[in-house]
């Protein structure tokens, strides 16, 4: 891979210094990024602001940029997905479709409608309501998605007439270096600037006069101290800041039928989605059954480097994460869990964790009252509904949920009870371009995603005509 450069004003431009960007497969620096200085960062918030009154002029030449931008992505998400693999670590086919999955949710917002609201058309007056772009916005994304979940921000930002500062995870910078390298000559210059770098950049991002909207997606810690940063000039944000989704299966239900949707669901992205199926509730009656039937799929998975044919589940993205998960199947485990499949880190080199399934595991364990973001999932018994739709409430999270039986209106009821911003019934990360996404309590503010997502990069406009 030749020397990637930031993006900034439509220009390359090398950092003052660079950072190791290590392959998870590995645990080795593989490539290099370029670290922004504080003047580069000041030079891609002033071509953003260059940039915007052009860019929010002209309506039709943003949407067949976004369309042009769709274009790139799918003409290209073999070979930009194989750096996404290098650096997140998942099976290269995955790879790829995240990449497409980006160009989809360009296209998406390309051809979303924006429609002026008339609240009063009479003798007196017209009264519109429209919406108008922010200005420049910071877009801060997380390391497990880098590339889709950049498109979720981009996209809309970008048809609002927004112009855009990306700054992707120190983890995985090199998909959103390769993005904006190929996008320079798609869109004009300044209205998408990338640069890269460590937590430093990020809160000199949050705390910069320019931007008037933060757009982040990362843990509870970093978004509250973006909100803070963000606070005294009274900035825009949306924060997307994870979850741990509980999955309710109901006594009617047949885990033979429900175990392999179930698995998927916790196990996507090697357990690295924010709404995964992080926990699962499981009646008396059913319990056993639907342990067998989960570790028996967890035994059967194909763990391995994404880069090899036939991976399902590559390793976990960075040390920390890893040392993370190992450290809460470890504690359930001392406290009385027991591993009805994995249960501890593969051999070898590189950040691999065997999908661990955890039965028996007792009040109050960590791995299930937090987020463990990785390839564990916890098994709990209860006795009735009440009881689980309490304890899938009782965290500080509310991202999403999902409830599973074979009567759907049942499910459907006792979906609504559970305080969380997307309630499944007999499904799961189940995710859509035109469908919003947000979370209650600290599992963020605001909401990403369909007309709703793209209204956060907006402020209302009240255009009064008087008639008389």
């Amino acid at each position: 891979m030749a020397d990637l450069t930031m993006t900034i004003d439509g220009r390359a431009v090398a950092g003052d210094a660079a950072f190791g960007v290590v392959n998870p497969a590995t645990g080795r620096v593989a490539e290099h990024a370029p670290d922004a200085s504080r003047a580069q960062l000041d030079a891609a918030m002033e071509a953003a602001a260059r940039a915007l009154p052009a860019w929010r002029a002209d309506e039709d030449a943003r949407r067949k940029a976004l369309l042009a931008v769709a274009d790139l992505l799918f003409a290209r998400s073999e070979e930009i997905g194989r750096i996404v693999t290098l650096e997140q670590g998942k099976p290269l086919g995955e790879g790829a479709l995240e990449v497409a999955g980006a160009g989809v949710w360009f296209k998406y917002y390309a051809e979303l409608d924006l429609p002026r609201e008339i609240v009063q058309d009479d003798e007196r007056a017209l009264v519109e309501v429209v919406r108008r772009p922010v200005g420049v916005v910071a877009a801060i994304t997380p390391w497990n998605y880098p590339l889709l979940l950049a498109a979720w921000k981009l996209a809309p930002a970008l048809l609002a007439g927004n112009t855009v500062v990306l700054k992707p995870s120190p983890y995985t910078p090199l998909s959103s270096l390769v993005l904006g390298e190929a996008l320079r000559d798609v869109l004009p210059p300044g209205v998408l600037n990338v640069v890269t770098g460590g937590d430093e950049l990020g809160a000199w991002m949050t705390s910069h006069p320019v931007p008037r909207k933060i757009s982040f997606t990362g843990s509870v810690a970093t978004g509250r101290r973006v909100a803070a940063a963000a606070a005294p000039d009274l900035k825009r944000v949306t924060l997307e800041l994870g979850g741990n989704d509980a999955a309710i299966l109901l006594d009617d239900v047949d885990p033979a039928a429900v175990a392999g949707r179930l698995f998927g669901a916790a196990f996507a992205n090697n357990g690295q989605v924010c709404s995964a199926i992080k926990r699962v509730y499981v009646p008396d009656a059913l319990y056993e059954d639907v342990v067998d039937a989960l570790a028996e799929r967890a035994r059967a998975a194909r763990v391995g480097d994404g880069m090899t044919e036939g991976v399902e589940y590559g390793p976990v993205n960075n040390r920390p994460q890893f040392e993370r998960v190992g450290e809460l199947v470890a504690e359930a485990l001392a406290g009385g869990a027991r591993a009805a499949a994995g249960g501890g880190p593969l051999p070898g080199p590189g950040y691999f964790f065997a999908p661990t399934i955890l039965a028996d595991v007792p009040d109050g364990a960590r791995v299930v009252d937090e987020e463990q973001f990785g390839p564990a999932l916890p098994v709990v018994r209860y006795r009735t509904v009440e009881e689980a739709v309490a304890r899938a409430n009782g965290t500080h999270f509310g991202l999403s949920g999902s409830v599973w039986g074979a009567d759907a209106d049942r499910a459907a009821e006792i979906a609504g009870r559970l305080e969380c911003g997307t309630a499944w019934i007999n499904t799961h990360l189940a995710l859509a371009p035109h469908q919003p996404f947000g979370g209650f309590k600290w599992s963020g503010l605001g909401v990403e995603n369909g007309p709703h997502g793209l209204h956060g990069f907006t402020e209302l406009q009240v255009v009064h005509r008087a008639r008389r």
